[in-house]
C-alpha cells in the first residue's frame, strides 16, 4: 500500500494557546501580520486576545475585519485592497472557516496575483504563498489544517474552491475557550460540518481505485489508514459532545471535545478527500445562502443511503462510533442503523430536515445536478461514480 498524509506545518492545542502567537512570530521574525475577521468577533472582544500577545511581540498588525459567511469574491478583493500596501510577513485568519478562507485566498493573490478565480481548482497555485497562520473560534471546518479555501462565485450562484498543498497553515493555533462565544446555531452547523468531514473521509474511494480515476494531480488521495484513524476518532467526538456543546455554550469539556473534533475531521478530509456531499452542497449554498455546514449535514443522511452499498462495511461500525449502539447485529440493519443516527444527530440540533426549508425549489433541483456533476474532483472521491440522474434523484429524496 502505498499513501501520503499532510497537514498544518505546526499546530498547537489547548486552552491558552492563543497567547502562544507573539512567541511564534518571533520564532519566525513576522514583524507585519495581516489579520482577517469580521466585525462579530471584534464586538466580542475574540479579535483584542489575538491582538495581545502580537503587540506585545513588538508585531506590527493590520485588522481587516469585512469577513462575511461563505464569502464572496468582494470581500477577497477588498482584504487584498487592504493587505498589498502593508505588505505582511504573514497572513492570519481569524474566526470561522470563511474568514480563515478568506484569509488563504488573499495568501495566495499576495504572492502570485491575479484574481481568487484564476486558482479555483486542484493543484493550481504555481507555489508557496504568504505564510498562513489560523486560529479558529468555531469547531467544525477544520480549515485551521486543510489545504482548501472555498469562497462564493456570487454571478454563477455557485460555491467554488482552490485545492493545494499550498493552503496548508504554516501554525494552526486551536484555542477551545475561543469557540465559547459561538452562539448554538453556530455551533450546531459547524459540528455537524465536522461529522460530514469525518464520514466522507472514512467512507472515500479506497486510494488504488482513486489512483485509476481520471483527474490528474489531486491534493485528495482517497481512503487511507491515517485519515481512516483520524476520521475515526472525530466521529466519536461529535457523537459524544456535539449535541452538549448545542445545548451548554458553556460547557468547556464540550467545547475541547467540538475542537478536537473538528481539528481531526480537518486532518482527515484534506488528504483522504471529501466527495458527494460536499459537490451537491456547493450549488445548493451559492443560490439559496444557506451555511455551508447546515446544507451539509441535511444532505449527508441522503448520500450516505446511496452510498451504504458501495461501504457497508464502514458503515455497519458507524452505529457504535457514534455511541448509538442499535438492537440488532444484523450487517444490514447496522448500515442503515448509521444513516438514522446521524439523522437523529441532525435533528437534536437544529439542522433542516428538508431542501424544502432551505427555500430550494423542485425547478432548481436538476440545474443543481448538471454543476454537481460537473465539480468531477468530488466525483472521484466518492465510493461511488455517480451519473447526473443518480445525483438529481439523491436531490429529490432530499427535497
Amino acid at each position: 500500500m502505498i499513501w501520503n498524509f499532510h497537514s498544518a506545518g505546526a499546530l498547537h492545542f489547548g486552552n491558552e494557546s492563543v497567547a502562544k502567537l507573539g512567541d511564534i512570530a518571533r520564532s519566525w521574525n513576522w514583524r507585519r501580520v495581516f489579520v482577517v475577521t469580521d466585525r462579530i468577533l471584534a464586538r466580542a472582544g475574540i479579535v483584542e486576545k489575538v491582538k495581545q500577545p502580537l503587540l506585545a511581540a513588538g508585531v506590527e498588525l493590520e485588522i481587516f475585519d469585512g469577513g462575511e459567511p461563505e464569502p464572496s469574491l468582494e470581500v477577497i478583493r477588498n482584504a487584498r485592497a487592504v493587505a498589498e500596501p502593508f505588505r505582511p510577513d504573514a497572513v492570519l485568519g481569524l474566526g470561522g472557516g470563511s474568514n480563515i478562507d478568506a484569509a488563504k485566498l488573499v495568501a495566495i493573490v499576495l504572492a502570485h496575483g491575479g484574481e481568487p478565480t484564476d486558482y479555483t481548482g486542484d493543484s493550481r497555485v504555481p507555489g508557496p504563498v504568504t505564510p498562513i497562520v489560523c486560529v479558529p473560534t468555531t469547531a467544525g471546518t477544520g480549515s485551521e489544517v486543510s489545504a482548501a479555501a472555498v469562497f462564493t462565485d456570487t454571478a454563477n450562484k455557485i460555491k467554488v474552491s482552490s485545492l493545494s498543498q499550498h493552503l496548508r497553515p504554516k501554525v494552526a493555533i486551536v484555542d477551545p475557550l475561543l469557540t465559547l462565544s459561538c452562539p448554538p446555531k453556530v455551533t450546531a452547523d459547524s459540528g455537524i460540518d465536522a461529522l460530514v468531514h469525518a464520514i466522507e473521509a472514512i467512507t472515500a474511494v479506497d486510494h488504488a481505485e482513486f489512483l485509476k480515476r481520471p483527474g490528474g494531480a489531486s491534493v485528495y488521495q482517497g481512503k487511507n489508514p491515517m485519515a481512516d484513524l483520524m476520521a475515526a476518532k472525530c466521529i466519536e467526538l461529535v457523537g459524544q459532545f456535539l449535541r452538549r456543546a448545542v445545548k451548554d455554550g458553556s460547557d468547556l469539556e464540550a467545547r475541547e471535545g467540538m475542537a478536537l473534533a473538528a481539528t481531526l475531521g480537518g486532518l482527515a478530509f484534506s488528504n483522504a478527500g471529501v466527495a458527494l456531499v460536499h459537490a451537491m452542497e456547493y450549488p445548493v449554498g451559492g443560490a439559496v445562502h444557506v451555511s455551508h455546514g447546515a446544507g451539509n449535514g441535511l444532505l449527508l443522511p441522503h448520500v450516505m443511503r446511496y452510498n451504504l452499498a458501495a461501504r457497508k462495511e464502514v458503515f455497519v461500525k458507524i452505529p457504535f462510533i457514534l455511541g448509538d449502539i442499535p438492537a440488532s447485529a444484523d450487517r444490514t440493519f447496522l448500515a442503515n442503523a448509521a444513516v438514522e443516527a446521524v439523522e437523529k444527530l441532525a435533528a437534536d440540533i437544529g439542522i433542516p430536515a428538508r431542501l424544502r426549508d432551505l427555500g430550494v425549489t423542485a425547478d432548481m433541483l436538476p440545474g443543481f445536478a448538471d454543476k454537481a456533476f460537473a465539480i468531477s474532483r468530488l466525483m472521484r472521491v466518492n465510493p461511488r461514480y455517480p451519473t447526473r440522474d443518480e445525483i438529481l434523484a439523491v436531490y429529490q429524496s432530499a427535497f
